[in-house]
């Protein structure tokens, strides 16, 4: 089963962050859904997860992960030096997730929203639910 991310289509970070994924993840691990999408609300409805949820969202064998434990489980899969940040799971959560939080919360206001969709290549477009 491939690893599901779900995240903000909305959010310029979100979407740059989504590329950033691709561009590291050659063997394809990772699919991706917009919050926003029918699929992406399909998701969000059958793990029960909070619909006002400020994350990144990773399901990854019918388990859901949020905040800094999905980012941070994605760079292990990611090729190159990414993989070593997972290794910050070790730091408690609430630590992790306050310095998150900032960056969540301030998303929008420091990279803007986006007007339209880019449309991805078609080998990348395959990765999109």
């Amino acid at each position: 089963m491939n690893k599901i991310v779900l995240f903000d289509g909305e959010c310029n970070f979100c979407d740059k962050s989504v590329q950033f994924i691709i561009k590291r993840d050659p063997q394809g691990v990772y699919k991706f859904a917009a919050q926003q999408s029918d699929i992406g609300k399909e998701l969000i409805k059958k793990y029960n997860i909070p619909e006002n949820i400020n994350s990144f969202i990773l399901v990854d064998q019918e388990t859901c992960y949020f905040k800094s434990s999905a980012a941070l489980r994605i760079c292990k899969d990611l090729k190159g030096a990414w993989k070593v940040f997972y290794a910050l799971l070790v730091v408690p959560k609430p630590i992790r997730d306050a310095v998150y939080g900032i960056v969540a919360k301030n998303r929008i206001k420091w990279f803007g929203k986006r007007d339209h969709c880019l449309i991805p290549s078609p080998e990348i477009r395959k990765r999109f639910l």
